[in-house]
């Protein structure tokens, strides 16, 4: 058989699985009440690595999402892991999910007390809030809350699936207003302070946390969480490069819209020696984003003392022995000197604080940002 005659075969093969999938599903089968189920099975499976069969099974949702209302809890799941997948990558069929109804019943879902739908419904929102087009209709559904529930409260997995579905909510403007409404920053810097710094979901909780501090009520309640400016200061020392560049541009953003209210509860939590490390080590936007932010925490109107500038040196120093290069060292070291008019005595004591506080515990993170069941 040559590779034309059997390419024809199997797309008659799948065509003919199409076919029979869907007429299990539409019809009634008394003589087999789980007929639906398979047929469910069938479609999460077929559109798994497919998205040939996610358009062919398009005609597959307005019975899918039914399903979501059945009272059998076998049936839910099945629904919901077909429709899961033909969502991945298809915009088209983000839409059609979101107009057929699919969203109550997924809201119920996360609140459901069976931790397995709990993780089902989160995936489902992760790729659904990503569509542009229903961005705003996901966040009118009242999802918001309980993502945040999900959180505090949920499996890893779920976990990272409601902090990641949230982010993409948060670049519609009306879901920003939604989100603030629930109060998301206790939750949010709870997680940076127990999470693994460099881990995924500290990543998109400090992106998530840079969003909103572009807000009032978001800068007001950063401040007024106990540790929330001490948390983004340790994602900034220890997190990844993605997330060094948000903890740098969330501190900034607070300093250039109101320096006088923000520059001393950020320099009291012993931003500098962070900063002078991200101005040479740094992704190119942290390290213009740190320059930036040293220029509005400089002068202090406490007089530096000698023991002060030699502990700063000795923190630069450390940086620079681990950096190649003299115009990099030189770009260091001048940096130190524009820094002399700052007071870091309060950082410098607050740090050998911190050095006596035992780390907090990750939590471990193994999902994807999006994952075919």
């Amino acid at each position: 058989m040559d590779s034309q005659t059997c390419h024809l075969t199997i797309t008659t093969s799948t065509a003919a699985a199409v076919a029979h999938t869907l007429l299990l599903l539409i019809q009634d089968d008394p003589t087999n009440p789980c007929s639906k189920i398979e047929a469910a099975n069938e479609i999460r499976r077929l559109t798994k690595t497919s998205q040939r069969c996610r358009r062919q099974f398009s005609a597959a949702i307005k019975p899918l999402v039914s399903m979501l209302s059945s009272p059998s809890p076998e049936a839910n799941e099945a629904a919901l892991l077909a429709l899961l997948n033909l969502a991945v990558k298809d915009e088209t069929n983000k839409i059609t999910i979101v107009e057929a109804g699919a969203l109550e019943p997924i809201v119920g879902f996360l609140q459901s007390d069976n931790s397995t739908m709990q993780e089902h419904a989160a995936a489902a929102l992760v790729t659904l809030s990503a569509s542009p087009v229903k961005k705003s209709a996901v966040g009118a559904s009242g999802v918001i809350p309980f993502l945040l529930k999900i959180i505090n409260h949920g499996s890893p997995q779920a976990k990272m699936d409601a902090i990641v579905a949230l982010s993409n909510l948060s670049t519609e403007p009306d879901n920003l207003s939604l989100i603030l409404q629930s109060h998301p920053i206790p939750t949010l810097t709870n997680i940076l302070k127990t999470c693994k710094k460099s881990s995924k979901i500290s990543e998109r909780c400090i992106s998530l946390l840079e969003t909103l501090v572009d807000y009032e009520e978001g800068r007001v309640s950063l401040t007024s969480e106990d540790g929330g400016i001490l948390a983004v200061v340790e994602i900034l020392e220890s997190g990844t490069h993605q997330s060094r560049e948000h903890a740098v541009g969330t501190l900034l953003t607070m300093c250039e819209i109101d320096r006088g209210k923000y520059r001393e509860p950020i320099l009291k939590e012993g931003v500098i020696p962070g900063l002078l490390e991200l101005t040479v080590q740094g992704t190119p936007k942290s390290r213009t984003k740190a320059h930036t932010l040293l220029r509005l925490l400089r002068e202090s109107p406490y007089r530096r003392t000698e023991l002060e500038a030699d502990t700063l040196e000795d923190i630069l120093s450390n940086i620079i022995s681990q950096i190649d290069g003299d115009e990099q060292s030189g770009n260091a070291k001048k940096m130190l000197a524009d820094m002399v008019q700052v007071s870091t005595e309060q950082s410098l004591r607050h740090l050998q604080e911190r050095a006596f506080v035992c780390t907090p515990c990750d939590l471990p993170i193994c999902a994807s940002e999006v994952s075919l069941k």
